[in-house]
């Protein structure tokens, strides 16, 4: 690839490659030439500019859980040499909780999770990230509930007048990537049938959806068929139910031995004006950010990864409420 190290043959070798050297090999300080000076790396949590907040963070990170792993699901990306890259690459994480920090004292709890990381890539350097971690399935793994883990942030970040806000569009920094995917069919499948069904088409899910379809949900849940879909998909859009949907990336792949996949970028902006996934509404505005991939086979759609941060989102809704 131009301009990358020749040890990786190709993208999804480059970011598998640098993954592994940065956690599992111990070479944080690559980050400072994989990672671009000024990146933006926008988290439920907030936006983190320039690699030096990004080696801090993955240091605190391997503090707190030294023997983590991180298990390249897959990657689907798109892009080229000239225009650049963009990797959306699924992990599942394991790790136990053997070291003081953000989520309290050590516990030696074993730990098992997803993230989505969609990285732009150039010349051998990420220089724009979106990056989604199942803080919902940490949290409870450990014994708390996303919404208490909320409102305890709030406090250890000083109240309500002083905690870190979330991300949103208000905070987010212009991003050097433009590129809204790559136009693939099974991309484009992928995110009509997701305009569908939040619009309220529920009856797309049978037509869309393999029956057996497996699927992978925020908070560390695992759900089968069209009944848990359409229940996961209502559940999220009854608690927003005006809320804007916006699709900002599609990616359609159809790599050999593998089945055909996609991945959306998405996001959910509006109030907390309804029943549903976050309880009681208390008209907070709210955004939700969101990462999918999904993969499809001869009966429609058989595996679906959604992920957004529960606590991002509780969070949001107790700095609006008290």
């Amino acid at each position: 690839m131009k301009g990358f190290d020749p040890k990786f043959s190709d993208l999804p070798d480059y970011i598998l490659g640098i993954t592994k050297e940065i956690w599992e090999e111990r070479g944080v300080d690559s980050l400072y030439r994989y990672y671009a000076p000024k990146i933006a790396v926008r988290s439920p949590d907030g936006v983190v500019v320039g690699n030096e907040g990004v080696v801090k963070a993955t240091i605190a990170t391997l503090a707190e859980f030294p023997d983590r792993q991180l298990l390249g699901e897959d990657v689907i990306w798109s892009g080229d040499e000239e225009s650049g890259f963009l990797s959306s690459h699924r992990i599942l994480s394991t790790a136990t909780h053997l070291g003081d920090g953000v989520y309290g004292k050590a516990s030696g709890t074993s730990l098992r999770y997803r993230i989505i990381a969609d990285c732009a890539c150039r010349e051998n350097q990420v220089y724009d990230e979106w990056l989604i971690r199942d803080q919902g399935a940490v949290v409870r793994q450990l014994g708390m509930d996303p919404k208490r883990y909320a409102s305890d942030r709030i406090i250890e970040e000083g109240g309500f007048g002083k905690a870190k806000k979330p991300f949103s569009p208000a905070v987010d920094v212009d991003a050097i990537y433009q590129g809204t995917g790559n136009g693939h069919e099974v991309g484009i499948q992928y995110a009509e049938a997701m305009n569908q069904v939040i619009d309220g088409n529920l009856a797309v899910i049978p037509k869309v959806y393999d029956r057996a379809a497996h699927l992978e949900l925020p908070g560390g849940q695992t759900g089968h068929g069209w009944s848990d879909a359409d229940g996961f998909w209502l559940a999220l859009r009854s608690a927003f139910p005006d809320a804007e949907f916006r699709i900002h990336h599609v990616i359609g792949r159809s790599d050999p031995e593998m089945s055909p996949r996609a991945a959306l970028r998405w996001s959910l902006d509006g109030r907390h004006d309804g029943w549903g996934m976050f309880g009681r509404p208390t008209g907070a505005p709210v955004h939700v950010m969101g990462l999918s991939h999904a993969e499809f086979g001869p009966w429609g759609l058989r595996r679906e990864y959604v992920l957004f941060d529960e606590t991002a989102i509780w969070k949001q809704i107790l700095l609006h409420s008290g």
